[in-house]
């Protein structure tokens, strides 16, 4: 095989297949890319087992400039791969490929020559035969990961919890995670002809990768789901991720309906707030930072006996109810806060050791993050 290619170009497709590449797999092939040239264009391909990521160059694509002069198939070490790609020094590469499977890059005056393997030994993709596709705005199905990714498990003691809950039911998207200690929940009315119902469970890392993919100006993506993979299109790039077995728990009990105290605060400020908190918080045994709501005051403070303390009155907008006493996790807070950018947020309280919620202030419940308390006596 032999081609020459943009490189600039080159490397926003290779940088995508990259994000599927893991240095530890069982599969010593799994740490090469693929690369399929036809007469049509150039694809590529990475995978990790867990997620695939495929991308075609096509011919048509001026700003790659690909040029075919021989079609053939190639796996190259993905790492030096990537590496020589990004510090060659001309605004163009050409790969030329031997019948030893030797593939030599020349780019200006540099020449390298990295040894390959038969592609005859990579895995296939995952064939996904869905008649139901369903296709989601770009940049909402990025804010959706994000806002729920957070609050996914990073532990495999129970690997059910490590994934994001994706239910697809009568035009409504329900996305959940949850670690035993905090939850995202986001709920979002489809538009157009998503009518197919799903109860699948992604692992979050896949969707965090996926989330990076999708680009600022992104288009629509088209969603495939079949019995233990699903699908994801976006433009030239499919992306693949196994789904996660098992039945994901009843999280909807878990959120309170009714509370006793209630604040609203500018998400921003507060963040701030509690970013100098957890300055004293982080050096102590517990990372613990309480919220003390009493006499129409709010005053969030910290103590590390081996540092000092801190105390800091809160701006808000309004606090009603009962006279409340609070502690928990500032990381979890600050995770949560992020997650709503410049809004205002209600955070709604019912007893000190049971969990609480925040939700924009002019929502209307399609996005809860909840908190459960920390118990220090």
């Amino acid at each position: 095989m032999k081609f020459s290619v943009h490189r600039a170009a080159f490397i926003q497709y290779l940088n995508d297949v990259q994000r599927a590449i893991s240095a530890k797999t069982a599969l010593e092939i799994l740490s090469g890319i693929k690369l399929d040239l036809s007469e049509d264009g150039l694809t590529m391909t990475g995978s990790n087992s867990d997620i695939s990521i495929e991308t075609v160059i096509s011919i048509a694509d001026e700003q790659a400039a690909l040029n075919i002069e021989r079609t053939g198939s190639v796996v190259l070490p993905a790492r030096f791969f990537n590496e020589i790609v990004k510090k060659l020094p001309a605004e163009t590469m050409t790969l030329e490929v031997n019948e030893r499977f030797q593939a030599a890059i020349t780019s200006g005056s540099a020449d390298f020559t990295i040894n390959g393997v038969d592609p005859e030994a990579y895995p296939h993709l995952p064939e996904i035969d869905s008649r139901e596709q369903l296709t989601l705005s770009g940049d909402i199905l990025k804010q959706v990961i994000n806002q729920t990714v957070i609050a996914a498990s990073k532990q495999e003691t129970r690997p059910i919890l490590t994934g994001i809950h994706l239910a697809f039911k009568e035009g409504e998207l329900l996305a959940v995670a949850t670690d035993s200690h905090r939850l995202s929940q986001r709920k979002l009315q489809l538009t157009g002809k998503n009518e197919a119902d799903h109860d699948i469970i992604v692992p979050a890392q896949s969707m965090n990768e996926l989330a990076k993919m999708i680009g600022e100006e992104s288009e629509d993506i088209e969603i495939q789901i079949a019995e233990n993979q699903i699908l994801f299109i976006l433009g030239n790039t499919s992306f693949y991720s196994r789904l996660l077995e098992g039945n994901y728990p009843d999280t909807t009990r878990l959120i309170p309906q009714t509370a006793t105290t209630t604040l609203e605060v500018n998400a921003p400020e507060f963040l701030r707030a509690i970013e100098r908190a957890s300055l004293l918080s982080h050096e102590g045994r517990n990372n613990v930072v309480k919220l003390t709501l009493a006499n129409g005051q709010a005053t969030l403070s910290s103590n590390s006996p081996e540092i000092g303390n801190v105390e800091e009155e809160l701006t808000f907008t309004e606090l009603k109810g009962d006279d409340l006493e609070i502690s928990f996790n500032p990381d979890y807070m600050k995770d949560a806060l992020r997650s709503f950018g410049q809004s205002e947020v209600l955070l709604s309280f019912t007893l000190p050791l049971r969990p609480f919620t925040l939700v924009p202030s002019e929502a209307n419940g399609d996005f809860v993050q909840l908190i459960t308390p920390v118990r220090t006596i």
